[in-house]
């Protein structure tokens, strides 16, 4: 009933940069937290960015921090994500996830399909 769609993954160069977005849609009453975690192979999937529906709290991984910057547009029901100074790590799957009220009161925590970043040397 609902979905998230994730755009804006590819092929950079190390220190480039890339814009992830990600809309939800479907029945939607609300959407809460959003945001982006990653899986690199043989890894286990980690938290990159979160932001909460008002943008108020925003929480970023270490590693990440000064380099990615989450962002949201409420009336779009869209997250993104703009990734600078991007490091060599080979190719890394970013998934978007969410926690939205759909029009029926319920609460699911949902995920994207995973969306390709490569980041070459």
């Amino acid at each position: 009933q609902v979905q998230l769609v994730e755009s804006g993954g590819g092929l950079v160069q190390a220190g480039g940069s890339l814009r992830l977005s990600c809309a939800a849609s479907g029945s939607i009453f609300s959407v809460n937290a959003m945001g982006w975690y990653r899986q690199a192979p043989g890894q286990q999937r980690e938290l990159v960015a979160r932001i909460t529906s008002g943008g108020r709290t925003i929480n970023y991984a270490d590693s990440v921090k000064g380099r990615f910057t989450i962002s949201r547009d409420n009336a779009k029901n869209t997250v993104y994500l703009q990734m600078s100074s991007l490091r060599p790590e080979g190719t890394v799957v970013y998934y978007c996830h969410a926690d939205i009220t759909t029009i029926a009161r319920v609460t699911v925590v949902v995920w994207g399909q995973g969306t390709l970043v490569t980041v070459s040397s």
